[in-house]
């Protein structure tokens, strides 16, 4: 009985052939539209948890005013030039340096955005000052060599693509309509690092501290003071000294823990993954309504045949599996169908939305596919419920007159 009452749901489905494909694709839609979002949002976490994490053991500190006042550490740049007040003092800086000390490497960050000429090119970018000693520990090279003199600076990759810069040309630093330019020579190009908390270097240029205060002055007043932790269980201890020591009368700075940020981020791009996947979900619930309406017409085409199949002792579970497989075989195809879809549309998706597809074959991404089938099924089978009980509750006398 069981395979006749399967047989029976397939060929309702051949019957009604084009309704029951336009049900399917409401299926596939949704099944589409869930994983490709879904597929995105962890694409973009795992992608953006790459970049941080590797940045997990840095602890940046700025003076009060400067971090209450919006900024970003290592985002902007855009410090250097402004009050004693918003800048950490070379006190403060020893005093940092004391305590964190014996737990990783200190070091004080010059930063002034600026503008800069190459041949006809101009743009602004940020340029940073730090102890030349420190600079081989902080930053990776690509190509060249670090800045020996007051005249060479090492520049980001992704300055040295737009502006076409290479070892050894020169570029001039400084607005010469508001006052003397400094020419200095590339002699380095540092490493893609993408984003990270201590220092946004991929469209910057990076001196030596003398070079820095030779053209905006300001020396031992600097825009930040990182700290590159060699245990990042560290964090939470250097924190709370840093803060018991130097705000004990008022809050003199603050201390950013990068760890902390990337929980913070990554929590929140979880939050918009779950309410895009939501949002794409609405798709699904117009295919449940399309399901809903093709197996309540099922039921009324199909009344005389109800009517039959009681009258010869099929029972009421019979009738209710029958429509339900009929729901369960629309779920399946549409799931299937969209999981393939789900895979070619959100490699699109990521790609554009993301912009690389390194994490689109991960677990993390894929997982969603799956979901978004198993999510698509159920839709299809709760669908069928009220249609099949109502089916299966007929009498079969008025069945059987049923025109």
């Amino acid at each position: 009985m069981r395979d006749i009452i399967f047989a029976l749901s397939v060929r309702s489905i051949r019957l009604h052939f084009l309704r029951s494909v336009l049900a399917a694709l409401g299926i596939v839609i949704g099944v589409v539209a869930i994983a490709s979002m879904g597929m995105m949002g962890a694409n973009m976490t795992l992608s953006v948890t790459e970049e941080l994490s590797a940045m997990g053991n840095i602890l940046v500190v700025r003076a009060s005013g400067e971090m209450h006042g919006g900024g970003v550490p290592g985002m902007g740049g855009l410090g250097g030039g402004g009050d004693d007040e918003d800048l950490i003092t070379d006190d403060q800086f020893k005093d940092i340096q004391r305590i964190a000390g014996k737990y990783g490497t200190v070091y004080a960050v010059y930063s002034e955005s600026d503008t800069i000429e190459y041949g006809d090119s101009e743009r602004r970018t940020t340029v940073y000052g730090l102890d030349p000693d420190l600079i081989p520990s902080i930053v990776t090279l690509s190509d060249g060599s670090y800045p020996k003199s007051t005249s060479s600076v090492i520049i980001g990759p992704t300055l040295a693509e737009r502006l076409d810069l290479k070892i050894g040309s020169k570029i001039d630093i400084g607005d010469p309509d508001e006052g003397p330019t400094t020419t200095v020579r590339v002699v380095g190009i540092i490493e893609e690092r993408g984003m990270s908390m201590d220092l946004n270097t991929d469209s910057a240029i990076i001196g030596n501290e003398k070079l820095f205060i030779g053209m905006y002055g300001g020396e031992g007043e600097y825009e930040q003071v990182n700290i590159a932790l060699d245990d990042i269980n560290d964090a939470e201890t250097v924190k709370t000294d840093i803060e018991d020591q130097l705000n004990r009368k008022e809050e003199e700075v603050s201390v950013l823990d990068s760890s902390r940020m990337l929980e913070s981020i990554t929590s929140t791009l979880g939050t918009l993954t779950s309410f895009v996947m939501a949002i794409a979900g609405i798709s699904l619930i117009v295919a449940a309504v399309s399901i809903f309406n093709v197996m309540m017409m099922s039921v009324t085409e199909r009344i005389r045949e109800i009517g039959i199949l009681r009258s010869i002792g099929t029972q009421k579970l019979e009738v209710r599996k029958m429509f339900i497989y009929e729901a369960a075989i629309l779920g399946l195809i549409g799931a299937v169908i969209g999981a393939i879809f789900s895979v070619a549309i959100g490699y699109i998706v990521v790609l554009a939305m993301v912009g690389t597809t390194e994490y689109f074959f991960s677990p993390g991404s894929l997982v969603y596919v799956p979901f978004a089938m198993l999510v698509g099924v159920i839709i299809c089978l709760v669908s069928g419920v009220y249609p099949a009980w109502r089916a299966s509750n007929l009498d079969p006398i008025d069945a059987l007159r049923a025109e």
